[in-house]
């Protein structure tokens, strides 16, 4: 007996010189597909991604070290999404307090529309993410550098008082930890996000030595 073409487990013909990198975007736009249906990283493993793509389990492994890899791969695409996201939210926005309002916002609804994309960014154990990641750069790359900018000229102004970073990393904290737990905790009775999101983040704003 033949089977048809529309097999699930078929295996597509393989890949011809020049094609590797298209092979590598199949793989990763299957893992994606599966872990966004899923809504858990861990119940997509590396042979469900084959049988999605139509190869064998090898064939991945000849793109991404391990699966933990491949997940994190394809967050990292969606990293660019989220700073674009985040970027366009603030783009026509000049006072720094109003900035930070807006994109704290977006930074949590974010996380919300995305949730395991954020846990795998944001919320991984250091083992599951590539020893090659450069956590340092996010100090000057990217949405976080134009926080630290902002933050950098709103003291100039006299908006606010302390170290640029300092109060950085407590903005970057508070929607850190309230994103998480609206995250893990979905069935938690929260107050309505319009007024907990902005009272949580403008908390950061108000310790000792920031004003």
């Amino acid at each position: 007996m033949t089977t048809t073409g529309n097999s699930a487990t078929s295996r597509r013909a393989r890949a011809r010189r020049g094609e590797g990198d298209r092979l590598r975007d199949d793989i990763m736009a299957a893992a994606e597909r599966l872990l966004i249906e899923t809504g858990d990283a861990d119940a997509v493993s590396i042979r469900a991604v084959a049988e999605t793509v139509g190869v064998t389990p090898p064939s991945i492994y000849l793109h991404f070290a391990d699966k933990a890899d491949l997940i994190f791969q394809v967050c990292q695409q969606q990293w660019d999404a989220f700073d674009e996201h985040l970027r366009a939210a603030v783009e026509d926005i000049d006072d720094p307090i109003q900035w930070l309002d807006t994109i704290g916002s977006a930074y949590v609804r974010w996380g919300l529309d995305n949730p395991e994309q954020y846990r795998v960014l944001f919320m991984s154990r250091p083992r599951e993410v590539p020893p090659d990641v450069d956590k340092q750069a996010l100090l000057t790359a990217g949405v976080f550098g134009d926080l630290l900018s902002v933050l950098q000229r709103a003291v100039e102004r006299g908006q606010l008082t302390g170290d640029p970073q300092v109060i950085g990393f407590c903005i970057w904290s508070s929607a850190h930890g309230l994103t998480s737990l609206l995250i893990s905790m979905p069935d938690m009775p929260w107050p309505d996000l319009d007024l907990l999101i902005p009272a949580t983040l403008n908390r950061a704003l108000e310790r000792p030595g920031i004003r």
